[in-house]
């Protein structure tokens, strides 16, 4: 069992920054693939980034990919999620989530995450 808090959203002009962490509690966070994933009102969960759990090779959606940086630091139990150049349609709830049973690489998929924070809103003004 792994508890997860994000912190870090807030209100930005667009082309601004912030940086998204993830504080894991519970079991090591190294031992678990690690994704962000975003929703808008009205829209679905949609996939950002992902990490996986131990080589941390990176994923990420194109509309994000260039713009925005997942990592983590196994030994504070944290991944944080860097978002550079923000635009407004990347205003959404963003979730952390981890992956228990991935043995390689990170999903996409929402559904394939066992655990979830509770969202941290990140609103991006025009």
């Amino acid at each position: 069992q792994v508890q997860l808090v994000e912190s870090g959203g807030g209100l930005v002009q667009a082309g601004g920054s912030l940086r998204l962490s993830c504080a894991a509690s519970g079991r090591t966070s190294s031992m678990y693939a690690m994704g962000w994933f975003r929703q808008a009102p009205g829209k679905e969960r949609e996939f950002v980034a992902a990490i996986s759990r131990s080589v941390g090779t990176t994923y990420y959606a194109d509309s994000v990919k260039g713009r925005f940086t997942i990592s983590r630091d196994n030994a504070k139990n944290t991944v944080y999620l860097q978002m550079d150049s923000l635009k407004p349609e990347d205003t959404a709830v963003y979730y952390c989530a981890a992956d228990r049973d991935i043995t390689w690489g990170a999903s996409r998929v929402s559904g394939a995450y066992d655990y979830w924070g509770q969202g941290t809103q990140v609103t991006v003004s025009s």
